[in-house]
């Protein structure tokens, strides 16, 4: 008969040291909103409680506990991005640090309405257009043509995504040209973080995919043409160095809870996207997109 041996444990694994409850990274805040009221026509005080408040401090605490102790403790998520996108060991730091800044970057480039809106004038009806300062609809309509085809493009290219990730406006750093950009997942349009742009849908296009492949020897070759191949260039071969202006989040539990799926035509992420288009502040983005003054008529 065998007897049960009892062991008694060291005591070095009795004790344990307690877990660190500081956090140094941490949801920004947004001072335009209110968890009483959430994002007044886009987001209920509950869709607003888990796309941000509930998200942003799920991010955060995944983050803190992948950085303790490392370079990255004490940076900034858009700092920690650009500098792991590389690193195949890192991939789960620039995923939770991708994502906060994405998220943010959605919520802050957010305007509430119920603070902004002023009366219409006697036999004058306001558009979503009278929001947007003059100089960044001159640059918006010059490289969209209008503004309602850019509206289009936002819900057109979101309503084509059959995964998750975020829909852009960005401009270009040299030329100023302005163009939506796609990015899957917790993907980045940063020109640092190039290697995880992710750009394409992974839902429709596998890893035997003709661009997939493409587009990984492409972000893998050295240098400007491989021919000194000394060092990894910042900006891929053939990209373009581009400035983020504005970010739409089509991950499902931003809109899902408030708009459903949107079977039979009602609600979804149209609905969403749609009513999102209401609740951009254009002043914000103008301040990011720098815009110089409009040329002088004579």
């Amino acid at each position: 008969m065998l007897r049960p041996r009892l062991r008694i444990p060291r005591a070095s694994r009795l004790w344990r040291p307690a877990l660190s409850n500081r956090s140094i990274h941490h949801a920004p805040p947004l001072r335009q909103f209110s968890p009483e009221k959430g994002v007044p026509g886009l987001l209920s005080p509950g869709g607003f409680d888990i796309a941000w408040i509930q998200y942003m401090q799920f991010v955060m605490e995944r983050l803190n506990a992948l950085t303790a102790d490392t370079e990255f403790a004490h940076q900034e998520p858009l700092t920690i991005l650009k500098a792991t996108a590389r690193e195949p060991s890192q991939a789960p730091t620039f995923n939770y640090a991708s994502m906060a800044h994405n998220n943010a970057f959605f919520f802050e480039n957010l305007v509430n309405l119920d603070s902004t809106e002023q009366p219409e004038e006697q036999g004058v009806e306001n558009t979503e257009e009278d929001r947007i300062p003059d100089q960044l609809k001159y640059e918006l309509v010059k490289h969209f043509s209008s503004i309602e085809t850019l509206r289009r493009e936002f819900l057109v290219t979101a309503m084509a995504m059959f995964g998750p990730g975020f829909v852009w406006l960005v401009k270009n750093a040299q030329t100023s040209d302005m163009r939506i950009l796609a990015t899957y997942l917790a993907g980045t349009p940063y020109t640092a973080g190039h290697w995880r742009r992710q750009g394409v849908d992974m839902n429709t296009q596998g890893v035997s995919s003709p661009n997939t492949v493409h587009g990984f020897l492409e972000r893998t070759k050295l240098g400007a043409g491989a021919d000194i191949g000394a060092q990894f260039s910042k900006t891929a071969p053939g990209g373009t160095d581009v400035i983020p202006l504005l970010c739409l989040n089509t991950w499902e539990h931003v809109w899902l809870r408030d708009y459903g799926i949107g079977a039979g035509g009602a609600g979804g992420k149209r609905q969403f996207v749609e009513n999102w288009w209401r609740c951009i502040d254009w002043n914000k983005v103008e301040g990011l997109a720098n815009i110089q003054k409009l040329p002088f008529k004579q």
